[in-house]
């Protein structure tokens, strides 16, 4: 967290238990704090700012005052006070806009008991969600694409800039220029804290569910640490999603969102053993995935279907996932469709990582070689130098082509790529498998899993 530093001696076991209190609230919680801090500063910027000195607070009241009972009332508490404390200061330095100093007189003319509570009810309005108007803010048209998306994940998402530069597969002082001119940008713009209404809100809307996938992905998949996923940042997603939702019911790529992630999220339980080590698609226990979230998922993607248009990329993507929803085994799953729909999907999206993907379902439905063609074509692309997927895929497809030597050297590629240790696990247990398979032994070769998931 920023703003904060080690202690300059070993904490005690009290300390400990509140830095770990903290820490585990900052990730649950950083995204609502900064959101209703946002709606008192009107700045994104001092709203991140604000947050983190309120989590510097608790790191220095948690160990003596003890961890509270409720920590993020505590620290939302905390992140109000302070952001009042900015605007008071601002206004008296003279330092504010003239609407904000007005603001805050009134206010506290009006509401002398209790500013800050009568401050969020004066602002409050139907929407009733600060993290649905930061989502907005975030991806106001006043900035650029890449920009609004970046911005979205360092706010909502929690993510480090160098999570963000991964998920882009770009470098990461790109990422943290685009953070800074994007909060620079949106305070010299003076962008409202709220949602759009009419026909502000279509432009925004491609942007806004990129941003929600892409947190989403994050927790499904996460790019770095030791743990394989954090459903966290899939279930604040889905929530964004299902409330983007019923704020625009006809939009067939909201629904397509919402479905592709009610899918996605039915496997979670399924996609780590008891040990918390990756199990993928192939190997999965599909008794495990949620039924619940399918038929939630299939139920919008049904909403998406009935939409006006031909589907968009959330929408075909919804559909990808529905194959494997539906098939009782990896064996059984109707690959031929679902290359169809990546070639539907490549028509609106020709990424090279779509194209990678793709080349994983034409192994499974027309044999290794010829997605290994695929593959190879690939790896001239600029965007995949570093992408860990394109050796794993492709340490997969040689390992079934019984080219074991150098599906090894690939697996290992690819470890030293990820930095996500769950995965650098996987790949080097792929590795191990084909080290010894390649060996002049007479023993069976281990069938590789399907690496699609």
């Amino acid at each position: 967290m920023a703003g904060s530093r080690a202690p300059d001696v070993e904490p005690d076991a009290k300390q400990a238990a509140a830095r770990r209190a903290v820490e585990a609230v900052w990730r649950i919680e950083s995204a609502k704090v900064i959101a209703h801090a946002a709606r008192v500063v009107r700045d994104v910027g001092v709203a991140e700012d604000v947050a983190q000195d309120a989590f510097v607070a608790a790191l220095e009241s948690w160990p003596a005052s003890g961890i509270p009972e409720n920590p993020g009332a505590w620290l939302m508490t905390a992140a109000k006070h302070r952001a009042l404390d900015r605007l008071r200061r601002a206004a008296t330095q003279g330092r504010a806009h003239d609407a904000l100093g007005a603001d805050l007189e009134a206010l506290e003319a009006h509401f002398a008991p209790d500013f800050v509570e009568a401050l969020d009810a004066a602002r409050e309005d139907e929407i009733g969600d600060d993290l649905l108007r930061l989502v907005f803010v975030a991806c106001h048209p006043v900035l650029a694409k890449e920009a609004r998306v970046a911005l979205t994940l360092r706010l909502l998402g929690g993510l480090t800039t160098a999570e963000i530069a991964r998920a882009f597969l770009v470098p990461e002082p790109t990422i943290a220029q685009r953070i800074v001119r994007a909060k620079r940008t949106l305070a010299a713009a003076k962008v409202p804290f709220e949602v759009p209404r009419h026909a502000d809100l279509a432009p925004r809307l491609a942007s806004v569910c990129e941003s929600i996938y892409l947190i989403f992905n994050e927790g499904y998949a996460a790019t770095a640490g030791a743990d394989w996923m954090r459903p966290t940042l899939c279930e604040e997603a889905l929530r964004l999603g299902r409330m983007l939702a019923e704020l625009v019911p006809g939009e067939a790529e909201v629904q397509g969102l919402v479905a592709l992630m009610e899918l996605q999220a039915s496997r979670l339980r399924a996609r780590v053993d008891r040990e918390g080590r990756a199990v993928l698609l192939a190997d999965q226990d599909r008794g495990r995935w949620d039924a619940l979230l399918i038929r939630r998922g299939l139920a919008a993607l049904e909403r998406a279907a009935s939409c006006p248009g031909a589907p968009g990329p959330y929408a075909l993507q919804a559909a990808l996932a529905a194959c494997h929803a539906r098939a009782p085994s990896t064996e059984a799953t109707d690959w031929p469709r679902i290359v169809s729909i990546y070639d539907a999907l490549l028509a609106l999206d020709a990424s090279p990582v779509v194209r990678l993907n793709r080349a994983v379902a034409v192994s499974m439905a027309h044999g290794p070689q010829a997605a290994l063609d695929v593959v190879d074509a690939l790896g001239a692309e600029p965007a995949l130098r570093r992408y860990p997927w394109l050796p794993a895929v492709r340490g997969d497809l040689l390992a079934k082509l019984s080219r074991h030597t150098e599906a090894c050297m690939e697996f290992e590629r690819a470890a030293e790529l990820t930095q996500n240790a769950r995965d650098r696990e996987v790949l080097l247990a792929r590795a191990a498998d084909s080290r010894q398979a390649a060996e002049p032994a007479e023993k069976p070769a281990k069938k590789p899993a399907a690496t699609s998931d």
